[in-house]
């Protein structure tokens, strides 16, 4: 039997990331993940660095399998986080929404294997330039922050496998076994699922918010905010704001001005469907129910 590299490279029963999502990915998620065979992240881009290092602790207690953190690149406290990445000896970071080359030299020389997440070929080859160990190629259709070219998954994964001979993994639109195969076949190694995960019984997003996603069809959401940061919004109150302000030509400063402070907790984490940010993938339209991460694993790999 071929030995899979993802599993190889990251010491996990199946090729399967749970993507590290701001306001869902606590420990509850990561550990479940990872004692489930696949590989859970923390994501530390909607925690304070004390928070973070809390996360990685309690996750240490809640499973002894591999586990990682997911940093955003832009995070404001970088340096900070990067130290307590390095003080708690995390082994795995997936890092994202900025340039490979600044933080990977870093993290190897504290003995971490990281992965860094893209939205083209160019943009992998630089990747595995700057020495990351793996890429994640993200399609358009994933939630929250996205890539500018608009590329879909099916096309990006074989342009990407075209570029770089690093292990792969695939994301955007992915939540089932079949889209895992499909994946598969044009080139992938394995996969990182968000929204699947996202609208589990341990994701730490609100209640509110995990129904809403429940009730989407394939249409219900739109990738706006192309001017400051591509982001897949759920269409409603929010995101008709926005629409009106970038109809009428508001420039990023304004649309930063607009957006504030906190709006993505106000609506993953506390439910507030009308004033929040509301962060989902289009794949979301395929589920009608919340279940638990082990169920959702034992479909996955079914």
């Amino acid at each position: 039997m071929k030995t899979n590299r993802v599993c190889s490279l990251f010491g996990i029963k199946y090729p399967i990331v749970q993507g590290g999502m701001v306001w869902c990915s606590g420990w509850r998620l990561a550990s479940a993940v990872s004692n489930a065979g696949g590989l859970g992240l923390l994501g530390a881009g909607s925690m304070h660095p004390d928070v973070l290092r809390e996360h990685i602790l309690k996750c240490r207690k809640a499973t002894d399998r591999p586990f990682g953190v997911n940093v955003p690149l832009m995070y404001p406290e970088i340096e900070e986080l990067m130290r307590i990445l390095a003080e708690e000896g995390v082994k795995i970071v997936f890092t994202s929404a900025g340039n490979p080359k600044t933080w990977t030299p870093y993290l190897k020389a504290h003995g971490m294997t990281v992965a860094h997440v893209v939205s083209s070929s160019r943009f992998a080859a630089k990747s595995e330039e700057a020495g990351v160990d793996a890429i994640v190629a993200e399609g358009f259709e994933a939630g929250g922050h996205n890539g500018r070219e608009e590329t879909t998954t099916l096309c990006l994964i074989p342009a990407v496998r075209r570029s770089t001979a690093l292990p792969l993994l695939a994301a955007g639109g992915i939540g089932t076994a079949d889209a895992i195969r499909a994946v598969q076949a044009l080139g992938a190694d394995g996969v990182q699922i968000g929204t699947r995960f996202a609208l589990t019984t341990e994701s730490s997003a609100h209640e509110r918010f995990k129904q809403l996603c429940l009730s989407l069809d394939e249409g219900d959401t739109r990738l706006m905010l192309k001017s400051l940061s591509p982001t897949r919004l759920v269409k409603g109150d929010f995101a008709s704001m926005i629409a009106s302000a970038e109809e009428r030509g508001a420039t990023a400063a304004e649309l930063r001005e607009l957006l504030g402070r906190g709006r993505a907790k106000k609506g993953i984490f506390e439910g507030d469907l009308s004033e929040g940010e509301l962060e989902i993938g289009q794949v979301a339209s395929l589920f009608r129910d919340i279940r638990t991460v082990a169920d959702v694993m034992r479909e996955l790999t079914s």
